[in-house]
């Protein structure tokens, strides 16, 4: 049997709903293939007040799911990241895979990240090479010292990666996973996701703004200003909750004093669900990774706000503002209201399975060297 043909123990790692977006069209398609795939699920998942997220990889058929809970809703991020490495690193005695999938940007993949390296274990890392201008970049670049492999979402992140002394073969483009799903039929229509989530609206924006850890002093600020800003705008909302970044809190205090009558407030959603009211939103704004990579894919009208996507697309449907820019933001909402731009491919084509497959069944994948150095 050749090393490309051998079927492999493929574990990944997912901590939030949006990474979990990422790695489900791969781990699909790897179990599909033969391969045996497996995740270790913590994080946000595990969480109540967040939507015990985990029930959506539980849904997932012939995949084995173990869970760890990592942090308590109020633990900084240093704290989140050792008890990370030392249950990751528990795990991985028990059932040591073949290879260890992590995902962008946050403190749980580096963790798994971290312990793959030093127990010499092998790890790919999707998305990484990307900027955003926050702590996050930290941790992906960070992720990408530590991965064997390199599974970028486009050419420009391959050559940041390149730039960081990472060796060439082992940098591949495969695009942005998510895109596959909702270049998809989501299997749902926008009225069974209005009854299934209670939505009352037949047009309406989505909004999720995350905290940014290194502005929790001002972040409950941005959040008045950009909410009042959408109650004043006179126009509907779903809003989805934030991410359990730190200063979070700041913000759900915010959105708890959101009219109910124009604003329909989830702690989360089925990612298929998700993807049907996207597609079918009059445009999506605040400073989620959907409005720069996904909703352009889509070609939704997207309104980033403040610094957390900074630098991260420049695709014409994207248009760029800081919170307190209020009156700008007024009137963009107004004048991209339900709006439809051509589609942007810049991260990718919505076949990202199979070029991950491509690499995973290839013998140059499975001869990098665990033993890394720098490459000039």
């Amino acid at each position: 049997m050749s090393i490309a043909s051998a079927k492999r123990k493929i574990l990944f790692v997912t901590g939030t709903r949006a990474d979990f977006g990422k790695l489900k069209p791969l781990a699909l398609g790897a179990s599909a293939a033969g391969h045996e795939v497996s995740f270790f699920v913590t994080g946000m998942h595990v969480l109540p007040e967040y939507g015990l997220t985990k029930l959506e990889v539980h849904r997932l058929p012939g995949v084995q799911v173990t869970e760890f809970v990592n942090q308590r809703a109020t633990d900084p991020q240093d704290i989140t990241f050792a008890k990370t490495v030392t249950g990751f690193s528990d795990y991985l005695r028990i059932e040591p895979p073949d290879l260890v999938v992590v995902h962008g940007d946050r403190v749980e993949a580096m963790a798994a990240a971290l312990v793959c390296a030093t127990n010499y274990i092998r790890s790919a890392h999707i998305e990484g090479g990307e900027v955003s201008g926050t702590i996050d970049e930290a941790f992906r670049h960070c992720n990408t010292k530590l991965a064997t492999a390199h599974l970028v979402s486009s050419e420009h992140a391959a050559k940041r990666i390149h730039g960081m002394g990472e060796s060439p073969e082992s940098v591949f483009v495969i695009g942005s996973p998510e895109l596959d799903l909702h270049n998809a039929e989501s299997g749902v229509d926008i009225a069974e996701v209005r009854a299934r989530y209670e939505i009352p609206f037949d047009e309406y924006g989505v909004a999720i703004f995350h905290s940014v850890t290194s502005e929790q002093d001002g972040i409950q600020a941005q959040a008045r200003a950009l909410f009042d800003t959408l109650k004043a705008s006179g126009r509907a909302f779903v809003v989805i909750q934030p991410n359990n970044d730190p200063g979070s809190n700041l913000i759900l205090d915010v959105i708890r004093t959101l009219p109910a009558d124009r604003f329909r407030v989830l702690p989360s959603m089925r990612f298929t669900h998700f993807s049907e009211l996207l597609k079918n939103a009059a445009l999506i704004i605040g400073n989620s990774s959907v409005g720069v990579r996904e909703a352009p894919f889509l070609g939704i009208p997207s309104i980033d706000i403040g610094t957390r996507q900074t630098n991260r697309s420049r695709a014409p449907s994207i248009s760029s503002l800081d919170a307190h820019e209020t009156q700008s933001l007024s009137h963009l909402i107004n004048s991209h209201w339900g709006v439809r731009f051509a589609p942007d491919t810049g991260f990718g084509h919505g076949r990202s399975v199979d070029k991950f497959l491509g690499v995973i069944e290839g013998d140059s994948f499975w001869n990098l060297p665990l033993q890394k150095n720098f490459s000039e």
